[in-house]
């Protein structure tokens, strides 16, 4: 297993001075509204052609307030609102840069109230940009349904890729790339994190999982236990400074952070495809024996979902083999 580091977060003073305000100096928090521009007029006509009315999904670093394009700055600087998880996070990327435009939080707690001010605003032709507190957003982040409404009501939606977790950690967790599977965070609930598994463990693709720190241990075990013993990679703190990448079998993983303790920051799992594309399959004798087994101290329903889980049988399958186990009562 290996572990590698990278230099300190952070950007230069000079850096992106074409989008720096006027004053030159660092702006107040942005809530107030007000936004900077380059200091040229005829660079600012020539900028505030190109960024067209809509609604623009703009990525924004995950760790390294380096890693954001110049586009994104210029979007960010143009637009009219920059809708976003957090004001705070968000404020402090635009102050590197000397952004200034107005922020309005837009999350999962309040979006169904804040959804409709924007796509009115939209509707009046104002060019709003969405960002989360790391990365691309809709990727394990709220907007699906503000991107749908803006296109329900005939707005234009941009993209405007960037820095992404789970291209960064698939990209180095030495694993193929050349198809994958991004799954999200998996349940918090052992039984419902085990049936999760046991789903995703049939795709013939390299698995993209994120988790928590705290739960890491526990669901690296149950990946070991559903999965079998797969090449994975754990990637954390990705472009930060504290970086690391750590490679291995998923017990041999599981393990590792177990005796450890939980890993600080942000995780990304990678899990390498199965043999044959998934799981080893299970004979119906085996399975008989299982669900005999299970029968003696539970319910048909509990037992067949229970062996469903641990072997990656289809839940329908394991129901209907207990179903005639009982003899069909």
């Amino acid at each position: 297993m290996t572990g590698r580091r990278h230099q300190k977060q952070g950007v230069s003073k000079g850096s992106f001075a074409g989008l720096r305000s006027r004053s030159g100096n660092r702006p107040e928090p942005n809530q107030g509204g007000g936004r900077s521009k380059p200091a040229s007029a005829a660079a600012a006509a020539e900028e505030e052609e190109k960024v067209a009315a809509g609604l623009y999904i703009v990525a924004t670093p995950i760790g390294n307030a380096r890693d954001i394009t110049l586009r994104a700055l210029t979007v960010l600087a143009f637009a009219d609102v920059v809708a976003c998880e957090d004001t705070r996070t968000t404020n402090k990327l635009l102050a590197i840069h000397s952004i200034q435009t107005k922020l309005t939080p837009y999350h999962e707690h309040n979006a169904a109230r804040a959804r409709p001010a924007l796509i009115r605003r939209l509707k009046k032709g104002e060019t709003v940009a969405l960002v989360s507190d790391a990365g691309t957003p809709l990727v394990s982040d709220p907007g699906y349904r503000l991107v749908g409404e803006a296109v329900a009501a005939g707005i234009d939606v941009f993209p405007l890729p960037g820095a992404s977790a789970v291209l960064a950690a698939l990209a180095v967790s030495n694993l193929p790339t050349d198809r994958f599977f991004f799954q999200g965070f998996l349940p918090s609930r052992k039984t419902a994190r085990r049936k999760v598994l046991a789903e995703i463990g049939s795709v013939p693709a390299t698995l993209v999982i994120m988790e928590s720190p705290k739960r890491l241990v526990a669901s690296l075990a149950d990946m070991a236990d559903i999965l079998g013993d797969r090449q994975a990679a754990v990637a954390r703190e990705l472009t930060k400074k504290f970086e690391e990448v750590r490679r291995g079998a998923l017990a041999e993983l599981a393990a590792y952070y177990e005796d450890q303790g939980a890993p600080r920051g942000e995780v990304v799992v990678v899990v390498a495809p199965g043999d044959g594309g998934g799981p080893a399959v299970v004979s119906d004798d085996e399975l008989d024996a299982l669900l005999g087994a299970a029968l003696g101290n539970m319910s048909l329903r509990d037992a067949a979902a229970m062996v469903s889980n641990e072997t990656a049988t289809p839940r329908k399958k394991t129901y209907a083999r207990a179903l005639k186990l009982r003899g069909g009562k």
